[in-house]
């Protein structure tokens, strides 16, 4: 994606803006959802976390669906736009040391567009 910025815009008001998604969609839905596999706690955890650590540059929100339920817990990082799956506090952690205070990428756990649930990648990987 092209740079978007122009001359004249506002400086931003975070340096890092991270979206966590905390949807909720009835139980036993097809794709599932984010909080159901526990991402309002972790999202609280880096919420927490970032304050205790003076990371007044970045801003950890909740945010509905990011639609990529079958993947979650899931969110987004920008202005980079980079996505993660994360399952636990550990998971939260090692994004907030090494993506939020360092700028490095946390690969194991990054998303890529191409990325589909666990059992299309069995089915895909079965072909």
């Amino acid at each position: 994606m092209a740079d978007r910025s122009r001359p004249g815009d506002p400086a931003p008001y975070f340096e890092t803006h991270v979206f966590a998604c905390v949807n909720e969609r009835p139980a036993g839905h097809k794709r599932g959802c984010c909080k159901s596999r526990g991402a309002e706690p972790l999202r609280n955890y880096m919420k927490a976390r970032a304050k205790e650590l003076g990371l007044d540059n970045v801003r950890i929100n909740q945010s509905g669906c990011l639609d990529r339920c079958e993947l979650g817990p899931t969110m987004v990082i920008y202005p980079e736009g980079i996505w993660y799956s994360y399952h636990s506090v550990e998971d939260a952690e090692e994004i907030i040391q090494r993506h939020l205070i360092k700028g490095e990428r946390v690969e194991r756990l990054m998303l890529r567009p191409e990325d589909k649930r666990p059992e299309d990648r069995l089915v895909k990987a079965e072909q």
